[in-house]
């Protein structure tokens, strides 16, 4: 399906299936826009729960600003990149059909469980076989040792009463209201809006496993094959919360030696603060999921980063815990925060600065910056400001 973008020209659209897989022609497509004159190229992804045409609208707005900000020295070019991320509305009562119908594979699996959502039993079996549903849904298969499985999060093998419990304690923190208000002061019910929540969060795993697929087998070859067909186009990566994801793993799909990425801009990233770390902090030895793919960029990684996300403030560290840790679910417990709740982290020398002094300053040339955008953006797809655009355009130095 291709979309329509209207406020900038000329645009192309980029399409990847789940598996990274792509029409012929699509590096053709790109290079064309440096035969018209382009110099840089602005590539933009939307995260989870977006149809073509939301992403469409989406990508209409985002891009808007840009012909506004960018300098005379250079002519930009566009391109959004459409990717199937699964449509799963914030509302309390799930799309189940969108959800069956973006994993067709799991139709049985999605019928089950919207049947005991509506039913809400409040019975320990129903909860369990609700829960071992969420795992088959998430791709995570039953067996000895699944609870000790270091990638998996812990509200998918965790006592389905506690988890359910705990997600509806995230809800009432989010919305700021108490469980007598949106629930009537009926445990049951409460029980099942955790329940729900936990369903959208385990749609969210799968969402956020195929962005860095589509990332790195998607992306980052075709990028190198646009570095090839049109070397001299200047590549610049913005994406929002798991578009972020993906341009991020689209770094490590990069082919060796090519240089094409001038510029990364993450907004509200949905994945961890630590993925570009070589060590990740509190005892472990090990290294982040992206550890110095920044070092791929030809210019800064910009992490814009806002504490008025409570997706990614609250829900997103719940979901992010792996099984077996009994810490604190919720409050400052940092291991589980995402990159766009306070940035990138655990990465010598990454810069901070404020959204103003960005604008007003600069950006520096390479490494990683923390912007923190907390002045425009109210909520986690706030995203379509021009002050946003303008700090691509400084990430990029072609404001």
């Amino acid at each position: 399906m291709t979309t329509t973008v209207t406020s900038v020209e000329p645009y192309h659209e980029i399409v990847f299936d789940k598996d990274g897989e792509g029409p012929a022609g699509q590096a053709d497509a790109l290079a064309a826009l440096a035969r018209r004159g382009c110099t840089d190229l602005v590539v933009f992804t939307h995260g989870w729960n977006n149809t073509p045409s939301q992403a469409a609208g989406f990508f209409d707005r985002f891009f808007a600003p840009f012909p506004r900000v960018a300098g005379t020295s250079a002519r930009l070019g566009y391109a959004g990149l459409v990717w199937p991320s699964i449509m799963f509305s914030d509302e309390q009562v799930p799309d189940y059909a969108a959800v069956a119908a973006a994993v067709p594979e799991r139709a049985t699996a999605v019928a089950r469980l919207a049947e005991l959502a509506e039913a809400e039993p409040a019975d320990d079996a129903s909860l369990a076989e609700f829960a071992r549903l969420l795992r088959e849904l998430a791709g995570v298969p039953d067996g000895p040792g699944l609870a000790a499985g270091s990638d998996v999060p812990g509200f998918l093998v965790g006592d389905p009463r506690a988890v359910y419990a705990m997600f509806a304690d995230a809800h009432e923190t989010a919305t700021g209201a108490g469980a007598a208000e949106l629930f009537g002061g009926d445990p049951v019910k409460r029980l099942w809006r955790g329940a729900k929540e936990a369903l959208r969060q385990a749609t969210y795993y799968t969402m956020k496993r195929r962005a860095g697929v589509v990332g790195e087998r998607g992306l980052g070859p075709l990028l190198g094959e646009l570095a090839r067909k049109a070397p001299d186009v200047r590549v610049h990566l913005t994406g929002h919360s798991f578009g972020a994801r993906l341009i991020a793993h689209a770094l490590g799909g990069l082919p060796e030696g090519v240089r094409p990425v001038k510029s990364v801009t993450l907004l509200q990233g949905a994945f961890s603060h630590y993925a570009f770390a070589d060590r990740v902090p509190y005892g472990s030895a090990r290294a982040g999921s992206l550890p110095g793919l920044q070092a791929r960029v030809d210019g800064p990684l910009v992490a814009c980063h806002s504490r008025h996300d409570t997706a990614l403030g609250i829900f997103y560290p719940l979901a992010s815990r792996l099984a077996r840790d009994d810490d604190a679910l919720l409050g400052d417990d940092r291991r589980w925060w995402a990159v766009g709740h306070d940035g990138v982290q655990a990465v010598p020398g990454t810069s901070a600065v404020t959204l103003a002094a960005a604008l007003h300053d600069g950006l520096p040339a390479s490494g990683c910056v923390n912007v923190d955008a907390a002045a425009v953006v109210s909520e986690h797809s706030d995203i379509c400001h021009q002050e946003l655009a303008r700090v691509v355009a400084r990430a990029g130095r072609f404001a």
